[in-house]
């Protein structure tokens, strides 16, 4: 198993506080702010996380799924094990609905498409990843949902068919805009255009684990406050 980034480095963790979106016996849904690992990272210095300050007032929370410690969206965490054992099922057999929102360089030449490209460790710059016939398949479905032209950019939404590491960052970069504030892939003009990884995880469903029925939670992004002061709508 190949270590991530999130694993091997020292990630200050954000002031910001998570905010719970839903809440019953079952399971839990938050919103989790960018620069906060979803679970404490290998190094002793990344304990804090979204899950441990989750913990402080549900002790029984679980994580089934994560998002990059650059990442803010949606989160569900189960409470029990019964609901920890059948989401992650569904997260397993692709049963699961991701959507996120983006802020990308450039407007798109086509308003909705999709990029097939399979992906792979980079061995020249590990931890991260490359675009790489050899490597795992992966597909994402992509739609602008408004251009930005004060900031030449676009807002996009994204959803993933799989769920590789950096595959948002990697299947945008390919299409030849990268996400804004991308500190892994996006040149150094457009890191510096925003304070943050423009990337939020901003719907999710599933099927509720006990009652059965189909759940979707959503959490707007917040990205407008990140532009630097130069290109600020």
């Amino acid at each position: 198993m190949t270590d991530s980034f999130d694993d091997l480095a020292i990630l200050t963790a954000t002031s910001d506080a998570w905010q719970l979106l839903y809440q019953d016996e079952h399971l839990l849904v938050v919103n989790k702010p960018a620069r906060l690992l979803t679970v404490p990272g290998r190094h002793p210095a990344n304990r804090d996380c979204l899950l441990s300050r989750v913990q402080l007032e549900f002790p029984g929370a679980s994580v089934v799924h994560r998002l990059d410690y650059d990442t803010s969206g949606v989160v569900v965490l189960p409470l029990t094990k019964k609901a920890l054992s059948a989401i992650s099922i569904q997260f397993q057999q692709r049963q699961t609905k991701k959507l996120y929102q983006a802020v990308v360089a450039g407007e798109l030449s086509q308003t909705q498409g999709q990029v097939n490209a399979a992906l792979a460790p980079d061995p020249d710059n590990r931890p991260l990843y490359k675009i790489d016939p050899k490597g795992k398949a992966s597909q994402t479905y992509y739609r602008v949902l408004k251009t930005l032209p004060q900031q030449q950019a676009s807002l996009v939404e994204l959803e993933p068919v799989t769920g590789r590491s950096h595959q948002l960052r990697l299947h945008m970069k390919a299409l030849g805009h990268v996400i804004l504030g991308d500190p892994f892939y996006a040149p150094m003009e457009l890191q510096s255009k925003t304070s943050r990884l423009m990337l939020h995880a901003w719907s999710l469903s599933f099927t509720h684990p006990v009652t059965e029925k189909a759940v979707t939670f959503q959490a707007e992004p917040d990205f407008f406050s990140a532009f630097t002061a130069s290109v600020s709508p």
